[in-house]
């Protein structure tokens, strides 16, 4: 093979593009393979490649996008643990612990190392959100973090190819649905030895003995873009604050960007304390958040990789709401964690006004406990989304998750699943931001309990005390509201679902973008033909008399 093989730009495209190809084969491998709709259908997962330095140099496409930033992190404490040269092909590492990832312990990271022979050439890693990890289930309740479920070490699932079965056995024993939180396990196992398999293929195609010089190449043109947008940018301290709902408290996300020439620092000095509810941050997804907004700003038709990390500083205070701490719990992390993408933006938009959107309705997440009519035990998680947020030119999108990219899981699978009949699922009209270009609108979703047995719903939503806010003088759209037969009720917190209740979901709308006044005639009523707004709703939204 070739170790000093000439890299030019054709050579690079190309071979960047077959490593991203490598781990969007292994994600198809996973999603195939999964057990739980989790994986199979919401995509709440991802696919990486790093090489031996440690390096993440590619990325699935369908994925989480606030991955590229928890997935170096992880892999650095799993090979502190174990270092590189003890390890032998065979191994898988594995992980869920919250303060080395992703900042709950719902998501699994199976890293494998790749051998070429004896020679260690790079790291796949699929990360997957787990049905189940035992505790109090996927939920905000938790008041400490020895609550929420199973909280495992970095440890050898595999050891020389050998399954260590005293692990399984041990996740076996504490998780509700043990067929598929193991399935899904055993996914991530495959799909990371097809992501090794075919980055072997690829290194001996292209005659390469490592994969380094390729990675300085790739890492360093993405830093190079990164830092070419943000020279190009203004220099100064940019200061931002917003409210966010803390389970019955209010805390305040306080931000300053600090950007000089082709760096950036984000801080978030003067935010609040964690509290005594799952909804806490560790540091590893704020900081990921943080990297995914610039990212956006500055990069983003370039695919993640750990390149465009390298411009950009984070600092929150220890013990605060986005740097907890155990015994802080974070299992729904999300709630507060999702605001930090328009934090980021909005602090931001008077200097981008062409990159940025309004704030979005973010996404609800819903997890049902409780059994099948069969009497078969029942663990689901239902994720929705709010509208997403305006912007120049373009209007919001209905129904579209912001700060994150879940799919949804059709309701022919959810309903035998759960044994919940979905009765209702439509676009809920007057609930986007006005705006010159309006926030898109989010739904109602109607849901009845017909299994015949009580089920308990845990909810780990935000927006329900402070809307999307429109910029440049859009306006904010509706909050998000939760009913159970006509009772209003915490969108943080747990409830029982009766037999034969009714759970009613009102999904947020998102921000406007613009002057309101200069949308046209023309337009609300183009809006109201779809479905975005009511006559009654064009009227005092927009003054429109029809």
């Amino acid at each position: 093979m070739n170790t000093q093989r000439t890299i030019d730009a054709v050579d690079l495209s190309i071979m960047w593009n077959r490593l991203i190809s490598i781990t969007d084969e292994g994600a198809a491998a996973l999603v195939r393979t999964s057990f739980s709709t989790l994986v199979r259908e919401g995509y709440d997962l991802t696919v990486l490649i790093f090489d031996a330095a440690g390096r993440m140099i590619a990325q699935s496409a369908k994925c989480i996008p606030v991955f590229i930033g928890t997935a170096p992190t992880t892999l650095s404490h799993m090979l502190r643990k174990y270092p590189a040269d003890t390890l032998v092909p065979g191994d898988v590492v594995i992980s869920n612990d919250p303060m080395y990832g992703t900042g709950h312990m719902f998501d699994l990271a199976v890293m494998r190392p790749i051998f070429d022979n004896e020679l260690l050439v790079g790291f796949s890693m699929g990360i997957t959100h787990l049905p189940d990890i035992g505790g109090m289930g996927f939920s905000v309740s938790a008041t400490e973090i020895y609550h929420e479920g199973l909280r495992l070490p970095i440890c050898k699932l595999y050891k020389a190819g050998m399954l260590d079965h005293d692990v399984i056995e041990l996740i076996e024993l504490n998780v509700r649905v043990p067929e598929q939180v193991t399935g899904d396990i055993f996914a991530s196992v495959s799909c990371t030895e097809v992501v090794a398999r075919h980055v072997l293929e690829f290194m001996r195609e292209y005659q390469l003995d490592s994969l380094t010089e390729l990675a300085d190449a790739i890492l360093t043109s993405t830093d190079d873009a990164v830092r070419s947008a943000l020279r190009a940018m203004p220099d100064g301290v940019f200061r931002n604050e917003v409210q966010v709902e803390a389970l019955g408290e209010v805390r305040k996300l306080v931000c300053a960007i600090n950007k000089t020439g082709d760096t950036i620092e984000v801080d978030f000095e003067g935010t609040g304390p964690c509290v005594g509810a799952g909804i806490n941050v560790p540091f590893p997804y704020t900081r990921a958040m943080v990297l995914y907004a610039i990212k956006c700003l500055t990069s983003p038709n370039i695919p993640n990789n750990e390149g465009a990390m390298r411009a950009i500083e984070v600092k929150a205070p220890l013990g605060s709401i986005l740097n907890a701490i155990p015994p802080s719990p974070s299992a729904g992390r999300h709630a507060i964690g999702h605001f930090i993408f328009p934090l980021i933006t909005d602090t931001l938009a008077e200097i981008v006004p062409d990159r940025v959107a309004a704030s979005s309705g973010l996404l609800d997440i819903v997890t049902l406990q409780g059994f099948r009519r069969d009497g078969s035990p029942m663990a689901a998680t239902y994720f929705c989304a709010g509208g997403f947020g305006g912007a120049e030119g373009l209007d919001g999108h209905p129904t579209l998750p912001g700060s994150s990219n879940m799919g949804r899981t059709p309701i022919e699978v959810f309903e035998p699943l759960t044994g919940l009949t979905v009765l209702e699922k439509s676009l809920r009209p007057d609930s986007g931001g006005p705006g010159r270009y309006p926030g898109g609108a989010g739904q109602t979703i109607v849901m009845r309990n017909d299994t015949g047995y009580p089920m308990r719903v845990y909810a780990m939503a935000n927006r329900t005390l402070f809307p999307a806010d429109g910029v440049f003088e859009g306006k904010a759209g509706a909050v998000r509201e939760h009913w159970v037969d006509g009772e209003k009720m915490s969108g943080q917190g747990a409830y029982t679902l009766a037999p034969g209740q009714h759970l009613k979901l009102l999904q947020p709308g998102g921000g406007g973008f613009g002057d309101p006044a200069l949308r046209t005639s023309a337009q609300i009523e183009q809006d109201i033909e779809r479905g975005f707004l009511t006559p009654e709703g064009a009227k005092s939204l927009y003054s429109h008399a029809g």
